[in-house]
């Protein structure tokens, strides 16, 4: 063999060699990035014991308050409200469950009856055991699907003269055209007055698996959801909504080997109205969003692909101070039960 074939064929194979070095790497820079250790236990305590964590609250119900923290849920601020006296005395919390509608609902708005304790003298959820002196039910005025209508008014006057007759009271019910202009009125403030902010964290080269984007969502404090592809960062108060929610595709979560799931792009999100102004949400919005950023090499944008810079988010910040005062001089401070109530 010639030298001119021998250097031939040792180009040749430095070439074979070089296409082969590059394809592995080009293979093993689009395997998504894997997390770097096992993820803790999501139902693990700080000492590692299970069943220690609890669980975020994502509709704010009142239902998911310890019994200790319940509070009457109907407020004339916000609600529709007829009051039932009784035509013989009190009533016993057994009969008053027994008569209740099948559903908490008229429409799409939350319905409710509550009975005036003998004992403690305040209104509460009938209560089997105690007994009540007067009643009151009510609807809401309004809420995320919209401001409350004729025919939702009618279903409630049904249920609650239906709830009255079977316990032996005589309702009040308010004007219904002034109730309905009352939601349009409510609904129309809560429409101007709502935000659900979100970013969106965007892989700027090789993409993310489900396990490194929770893993980083956990040191972040974040802890998983109830459904997959959803973290929460819990507030300080167990059982009210969560500060913060982090989202990403459902179907990489769900997939068989979620490892080689290549994840481009992740949801932090801010519902503003659920959450308190003392618990400083969009704050937190900004650092978990510049600390993600810079762990996973991930770019902050708006929901239009937007790159968001310092001036931008302190435009943010301004803004929602002023709609946090605005919420609180109409009695309906972020976080507050009747915000909770009506941004829902």
């Amino acid at each position: 063999m010639s030298s001119l074939q021998i250097g031939l064929a040792i180009a040749g194979g430095l070439v074979l060699a070089a296409v082969v070095a590059y394809n592995a790497w080009v293979a093993r820079r689009n395997v998504p990035r894997q997390a770097t250790a096992p993820l803790p236990d999501p139902l693990a305590d700080a000492s590692g014991a299970p069943g220690g964590r609890q669980e975020p609250v994502f509709d704010g119900g009142l239902a998911s308050l310890p019994q200790v923290e319940r509070r009457p849920s109907l407020d004339a601020l916000i609600d529709v409200i007829a009051n039932l006296s009784l035509d013989n005395g009190l009533v016993s919390g057994d009969a008053a469950l027994a008569a209740m509608p099948p559903t908490r609902r008229a429409g799409s708005k939350p319905y409710a009856i509550e009975g005036l304790s003998e004992a403690t003298g305040s209104w509460e959820t009938p209560q089997p055991g105690q007994r009540y002196s007067a009643f009151q039910a009510g609807v809401q005025l309004a809420n995320r699907t919209g401001a409350l209508n004729e025919i939702e008014f009618s279903e409630f006057v049904m249920k609650t003269q239906a709830f009255a007759d079977s316990v032996g009271a005589s309702p009040e019910f308010p004007d219904m055209r002034d109730e309905v202009a009352r939601a349009r009125e409510l609904d129309q403030f809560a429409s101007s007055h709502d935000a659900q902010l979100s970013f969106t964290l965007h892989a700027r080269s090789a993409a993310w698996s489900p396990g490194f984007v929770a893993q980083h969502a956990a040191r972040s404090g974040f802890v998983a959801g109830t459904l997959p592809g959803r973290m929460a960062l819990s507030a300080s108060e167990p059982g009210l909504p969560a500060i913060l929610n982090l989202s990403f595709d459902t179907q990489a979560a769900l997939a068989e080997d979620p490892a080689l799931s290549a994840i481009r792009q992740v949801r932090l999100s801010l519902d503003v109205p659920q959450v308190a102004r003392s618990e400083q949400p969009f704050v937190r919005l900004r650092t978990v969003a510049a600390d993600l950023a810079q762990a996973m090499e991930g770019m902050i944008t708006d929901d239009q692909g937007q790159p968001l810079d310092t001036d931008t988010m302190d435009a943010i910040g301004a803004d929602l101070e002023e709609l946090y005062d605005r919420l609180e001089s109409h009695e309906l401070a972020a976080g507050s039960d009747l915000a909770r109530r009506l941004f829902s």
